[in-house]
């Protein structure tokens, strides 16, 4: 009798893994233990597996996690393909088991095994994976889950490369308008997180891309009829322009007379805010110091209209920085013409 009430040995981090990747095999395929009145009892002890991975890897309210148990679990979850069935398998989940899901996954990208981050190597070799969670935008009910996932799998530098430079890279411009609020926040800082985070791969990107890039940032996002869109696209593009690693991409963007339109159309917008970061981009125009003739034109037949508004164009809060910034725009706008005559 009193065997029956031996308790039984706690699953290793690596039983834990091997459990859930063979229950996620059976949901995929939709095996017999998840039909009829078995389902509700597997995908719960499935949901418990999921959460017990999280546990692992974040520790819980009465431990911190252990480094050995993070890096077995870690170890175990690459060497099958646990992370694709995940992903296959995150829209047949419920809300709760999807949100551990892509806890789960965000952590283990930055789980080091043997000083490794073997979650970019095993991305590498499934580069398709990352055009499913892309594409998981265009679901509503799974965008925040996929695009949490991507967030975080580019943090690895290889893995944002093969994002910037896939054909679907485009899509974002209109992921970044979905109707949704939610899903377009969470698409557009997916998007930032690509253009800023990996400074010498965005800057080689751009290099090679600048044209069409920068044609449709300017009309899909800075000329949208949504001002969320407009807000927040020309404070990521004076974020991209004034990154010194972008400086050749800088000076090329200062030389169209397109977006030098562009951009005084916004310093007109009625949002101080769309009208600041858009002043922050306008004093690169001002500042170049090879500015084209067809720049120097514009300039110095808006010139009475720009002294104008730079007379009385204020930030709400003192800001030193940004008064020092604008006398430098008004004094290179002044000369400007004394230079011509």
């Amino acid at each position: 009798m009193k065997g029956l009430f031996v308790k039984s040995k706690p699953k290793t981090p690596p039983e834990v893994v091997c459990k859930t990747r063979t229950l996620l095999v059976s949901l995929l395929n939709n095996a017999p233990e998840f039909r009829g009145n078995k389902r509700e009892e597997k995908m719960a002890e499935l949901n418990k597996l999921i959460r017990e991975l999280k546990t692992t890897l974040y520790g819980s309210s009465e431990s911190e996690p252990v480094p050995e148990a993070c890096k077995q679990l870690t170890s175990e979850f690459f060497k099958g393909d646990t992370l694709r069935l995940l992903i296959g398998c995150l829209p047949k989940l419920n809300l709760e088991a999807r949100k551990d899901s892509t806890q789960v996954v965000a952590n283990l990208q930055r789980q080091p095994v043997e000083a490794k981050l073997i979650a970019a190597i095993y991305l590498e070799d499934n580069l398709d994976l990352l055009d499913t969670l892309r594409s998981g935008y265009e679901d509503t009910t799974m965008a925040l889950h996929y695009g949490g996932m991507l967030r975080e799998c580019i943090r690895h530098q290889s893995i944002a490369k093969h994002v910037l430079e896939s054909e679907h890279l485009r899509k974002f411009f209109d992921y970044m308008q979905l109707p949704s609020f939610e899903i377009a926040a969470d698409a557009t800082a997916t998007f930032k997180e690509l253009m800023t985070r990996h400074k010498s791969t965005v800057a080689a990107f751009l290099s090679k891309n600048c044209d069409w890039f920068f044609r449709d940032f300017n009309t899909k996002l800075l000329e949208s009829n949504n001002y969320i869109t407009r807000r927040q696209s020309i404070k990521l593009l004076a974020d991209i322009l004034l990154d010194r690693s972008n400086s050749a991409v800088m000076v090329n963007y200062v030389s169209s007379k397109e977006n030098l339109k562009i951009l005084m159309n916004l310093l007109r917008e009625s949002s101080k805010s769309i009208q600041i970061d858009a002043f922050h981009v306008f004093k690169l125009f001002a500042a170049n110091q090879n500015k084209p003739p067809d720049i120097v034109n514009i300039l110095i037949a808006n010139r009475n209209k720009l002294l104008r508004y730079f007379a009385d164009f204020k930030t709400e809060k003192e800001d030193e920085q940004f008064e020092e910034d604008k006398a430098a725009v008004v004094k290179a706008i002044v000369q400007l013409e004394l230079i011509v005559n």
